[in-house]
């Protein structure tokens, strides 16, 4: 038996937005089994009220616990990872008040040092970048998907010690990575602010009662909704089927959930939907089988839409023949599906990421998204988009496709990370390295549009920024709590290069694992997991009722680790600020605000909530009469306009119209924009005959982004990784038979992704679920370099990803749906001619370990 038993989130959304809580049970000061929760631990069912979907004869019931997914399960084999970071190191040959060797990053080896030094040598370091060049010269890397915590939180707390120290230090901002098409293109249709997707309440029941068919674009449901939603949407398109709600796959891969819940898969070509939808559109346009009246009544602009559907601009009809060539799917299968889709009463959905949102002029399929729903009466029953992962963003109920809940409980005043406020200095996550490589001065500086922040207004994206602002010098030091920019964001290879510029003179690094942009730190300071510390959680986007959670301490720290919390607080008692670094505040005060912060349903005082653990907000009685998706403008566009500049769907952009008159890679029109002046990442490009595939790299089935590769129970697994010749485990590059056949390449061969930024390697699957002309291989592979800056074993295909951005005035990233060549390898051979990179200390069942970056004291 336990000795005691503590929730957790498991969830890796970060910003402290849990999800999937599991009962944590510890003996020994060990963790040794990991459950789901029992919301009716602690309540009865008649306070819970739990929900029942009905449709069709049939019912679909919420759960009395938790469904975690896999990763909940195994996370706890991360906690005591041989790879964990459990003292303080500093590079051996980086010497503040001597050489500091730049160039050495991800080379040489690490030293270990007492925190005190650690801390000493970062207080040093920030007063003399401040006294040499100013504040703006700090960068703070402090954003991204990881471990859930609140007063601890894994990510921005140096932000705030920034804070302390003045306002215009300069922040990394994150672009809205899942989001990028639908951000840079689909607000300009639509509006939909802050996040530029959709209104999607209340649309599991919608769906169930009045959809025929739903389409999944860019969407894995058995894998993406793992680290945010749990297994419930898996249940819910399991149930979908067995209702008669016909699925359809569009996606170059039978990704996980095609292969579980597909009716039909459409193997389109990776960044090429554009085209199939302006097909569609085409035979709508041509046959009558569209809305006339909705989209005269709900839109504007829709003659230059049709003008350029029909080829009177460019003397091209798009027409299913035109596009079949392109991308890849039969004239007659594109007929079919346009016939259907009029037919039948069609909902789309969407699971983040893919090549449809995150690739070369990702705006455009989000707009012909937009275009296509509108034509068929977009907000009508059984005509909405839905969204199967990050559900209540924002606190918005129309972000909450599920029930909802009697209170959206949050404990946001108790969060410790970044403050979501704009600042001074910044930088786009996607324009570090452009950023630290040019030579630019307020004269001439970097210039680009938008914070680039998920959930900045529409209008923000005509604002033009620029890096250094004004009296500002570049930065010089870089401080993260995010160390996977190489193996997450688009060009890797290039932010290797830059962070080992001589500009940057010194990189702190604050992890948990010795893994990916670790290896390029001059400090590091171990971190603990959340396991090791007290916090409170909410949970309001993936269970079937609204919780917050008191997340007592399940074991004690590991080694010299601390919370993310401390350590920075460790710098600021150096620097003089500790008290205005917490604010005056405990850990114990911080957890009550957070507490006292929640707009809960009824009353419970602090004590009742720690001696319980948790405290659920019950089903919102009359749930079913909230409004569903569109549904509210699409009854009145006058009384619910939507957020564009005319309060309808602009077919043509005005605002792109007025302020972006001669972008041409991002039209007032949607177009399909195969390549350009900036991406030349298309099989219709010359440059394909060098580089003949087209990436796929997903959101991975057993990692979150670049999190849990180290994990034993996930490695033994063949679709995790395939066991080369040399017993390394290679990350899976899966290839069409008649792509393998051609090369010669059979399943379990080792091979190398590459092009004319680099290389990786894989392990070839051969298999019918990739198609042709297409290979895949998921991101996020822990960084194994073989030359760093050129090279990786370990299959880090970021790095070789485009470093230029969506187009030209959107700085989104761009991280699939790219041109590569591939080829089998001797990795013997590899081995001879990189003798130090195939010798590192290696486990099969976590990969690379630590001693291989530790200097033997």
């Amino acid at each position: 038996m336990p000795e005691k038993t503590v929730y957790k989130s498991t969830g890796m959304n970060s910003f402290g937005i849990g999800a999937n809580v599991a009962e944590v049970d510890v003996k020994d000061d060990k963790i040794v089994r990991v459950r789901p929760m029992r919301y009716d631990k602690e309540y009865s069912a008649e306070y819970l009220k739990p929900w029942t979907i009905k449709a069709r004869g049939s019912e679909f019931h919420s759960t009395m616990k938790s469904l975690l997914p896999p990763y909940a399960y195994a996370y706890k084999k991360r906690v005591y990872s041989k790879n964990r970071i459990l003292h303080p190191y500093k590079r051996a040959d980086w010497d503040p008040r001597g050489e500091r060797n730049t160039e050495n990053r991800g080379k040489s080896k690490f030293v270990r040092i007492s925190w005190d030094e650690a801390t000493d040598l970062i207080a040093e370091e920030i007063n003399r970048i401040i006294d040499e060049y100013g504040l703006p010269s700090i960068f703070i890397q402090g954003d991204g998907h990881g471990e859930t915590k609140v007063v601890h939180a894994s990510h921005g707390c140096a932000t705030r010690l920034m804070n302390v120290l003045g306002d215009d230090w300069t922040y990394q901002a994150r672009q809205p990575d899942s989001w990028e098409g639908w951000y840079w293109g689909a607000k300009h249709m639509w509006g939909q602010d802050p996040l530029g997707q959709f209104d999607m309440g209340n649309l599991l029941l919608d769906i169930a009662e009045n959809t025929d068919m739903l389409i999944f674009c860019g969407c894995d449901m058995e894998t993406t909704t793992w680290g945010w939603q749990g297994q419930l949407p898996s249940q819910y398109c399991f149930w979908l089927t067995e209702i008669g709600v016909k699925q359809v796959y569009v996606c170059p891969d039978l990704n996980y959930g095609a292969a579980a819940h597909a009716d039909k898969w459409i193997p389109v070509l990776p960044n090429t939907d554009a085209a199939l939808m302006a097909a569609i559109a085409y035979v709508w346009m041509t046959e009558g089988l569209f809305d006339k009246d909705y989209v005269d009544t709900h839109s504007i602009g829709y003659d230059w839409f049709e003008y350029y559907i029909l080829g009177n601009e460019d003397g091209e009809p798009k027409t299913p023949e035109w596009a079949a060539p392109i991308c890849g799917v039969p004239s007659r299968q594109i007929k079919a599906l346009a016939h259907e889709w009029a037919k039948k009463r069609t909902s789309m959905a969407h699971g983040n990421g893919g090549s449809f949102i995150r690739s070369c002029y990702s705006h455009e399929p989000a707009r012909f998204e937009v275009a296509l729903m509108t034509m068929q009466g977009l907000g009508k029953p059984g005509r909405n988009v839905v969204k199967f992962i990050e559900w209540y963003m924002y606190g918005l109920p129309s972000q909450q496709p599920a029930p909802c809940y009697s209170s959206n409980m949050t404990v946001g005043a108790a969060y410790r990370g970044w403050d979501f406020v704009q600042t001074k200095s910044f930088i786009p996550k996607t324009l570090v390295p452009k950023a630290i490589m040019g030579d630019y001065t307020p004269e001439d500086p970097l210039t680009w549009q938008g914070y680039t922040v998920a959930g900045w207004p529409r209008e923000d994206q005509y604002n033009t920024y620029q890096y250094p602002i004004p009296g500002a010098q570049g930065i010089h030091m870089i401080w993260t709590d995010t160390p996977c920019w190489t193996t997450c964001w688009n060009g890797g290879n290039s932010m290797i290069e830059a962070i080992r510029s001589p500009k940057i003179e010194c990189v702190v690094a604050q992890h948990i694992w010795m893994e990916n942009d670790c290896l390029f730190a001059d400090i590091l300071l171990p971190i603990n997991t959340k396991y090791e510390e007290e916090d409170i959680g909410q949970d309001n986007g993936a269970a079937p009722f609204g919780l917050i959670y008191y997340e007592e301490k399940a074991v004690e720290p590991i080694g010299e680790s601390k919370s993310d919390w401390e350590a920075v607080g460790e710098v600021a008692k150096k620097l003089g600020v500790y008290d205005e670094f917490v604010e005056g505040k405990s850990v114990d005060e911080w957890i009550k605000i957070g507490f006292d912060g929640a707009e809960k349903p009824s009353d419970i005082s602090f004590e009742e909530f720690k001696d319980k653990g948790y405290f659920i907000a019950p089903t919102l009685d009359d749930w079913e009469e909230l409004p569903r998706g569109f549904g509210p403008f699409c009854e009145d566009p006058e009384a619910h306009p939507l957020s564009t500049p005319t309060g309808k769907v602009e077919f043509y952009a005005t605002a792109l119209a007025e302020h972006f008159p001669d972008d041409d890679e991002r039209p007032p029109v949607p177009h399909f924009i195969p390549y350009g002046e900036r991406h030349q990442e298309s099989l219709l490009h010359p440059r394909s005959e060098k580089y003949p595939f087209l990436i796929v790299s997903n959101h991975p089935r057993w990692r979150i982004h670049a999190n849990m590769d180290d994990i034993p129970w996930f490695r033994e697994i063949p679709t995790c990784k395939v066991v080369g010749p040399d017993g390394y485990k290679y990350e899976p590059v899966w290839i069409n038979p008649k792509d393998a056949e051609k090369r010669g390449i059979e399943s379990g061969d080792i091979v190398k992704i590459l092009n004319d930024r680099g290389w990786v390697l894989g392990g070839a699957y051969v298999t019918e679920r990739i198609r042709e002309s297409v290979v895949y291989q998921d991101h996020g592979a822990r960084l194994d370099p073989i030359e760093s800056g050129v090279s990786d074993r370990g299959g880090a295909n970021n790095l070789i990803a485009p470093t230029k951005t969506t187009s030209k005035n959107a700085p989104g990233e761009v991280t699939s749906g790219f041109l590569v060549d591939i080829e089998k390898v001797d990795v013997f051979e590899l081995a001879e001619r990189y003798p130090e990179a195939f010798n590192r200390p290696y486990d099969p069942d976590e990969g690379v370990g630590i001693t291989s970056w530790i200097e033997e004291a």
